[in-house]
């Protein structure tokens, strides 16, 4: 597995970040299943950069948490079943790893909502990197249905690493 963790803020995240993106993303995989070895690419950014990437992608002019952008399109979330039809879309043809997507996360954010939610710093990254790896494996929460299992997937995910609020 790749996980490619770049550290673009000017502000320190006085955590060990570095452990906790590669747990929770090898735990979201376990989670749910994935059959193959994947790479992942997590930006740890501030405010500002985030706000301009949300403004350029979504047309949204305000700094969010986190931002996903999936590699793969799902039928079905975490159906992996037709990745190899399209492997030269899917995978790197240098490891043969499937290339799930990228992860772009507000350093600002992890400080301002750990604080808002009395929760830490470790949890709160690990809770937004859960969050986007259940995006580059599919899910969304566009209805309330589909946000009651993301929820409830990310909370095992979490759970299963001692993530707790």
């Amino acid at each position: 597995m790749t996980i490619n963790i770049e550290y673009e803020g000017e502000e320190k995240l006085n955590i060990p970040y570095e452990q906790i993106i590669n747990e929770v993303i090898e735990e979201a995989l376990d989670y749910e299943s994935c059959p193959y070895e994947a790479e992942v690419n997590v930006i740890l950014t501030d405010n500002e950069s985030i706000r301009q990437i949300n403004l350029e992608y979504r047309q949204i002019d305000n700094p969010t948490d986190v931002l996903s952008f999936p590699m793969v399109d799902y039928t079905t979330p975490s159906d992996f079943d037709h990745v190899e039809e399209q492997a030269e879309d899917y995978f790197n043809p240098e490891t043969g790893e499937l290339m799930l997507g990228d992860i772009v996360v507000s350093i600002d954010k992890v400080k301002e909502q750990a604080e808002k939610y009395c929760h830490s710093q470790e949890r709160e990254l690990a809770f937004l990197v859960a969050h986007s790896m259940l995006h580059l494996c599919g899910y969304d929460h566009m209805e309330d249905g589909q946000r009651e299992e993301m929820e409830r997937k990310q909370e095992e995910i979490l759970e299963r690493r001692g993530y707790r609020r």
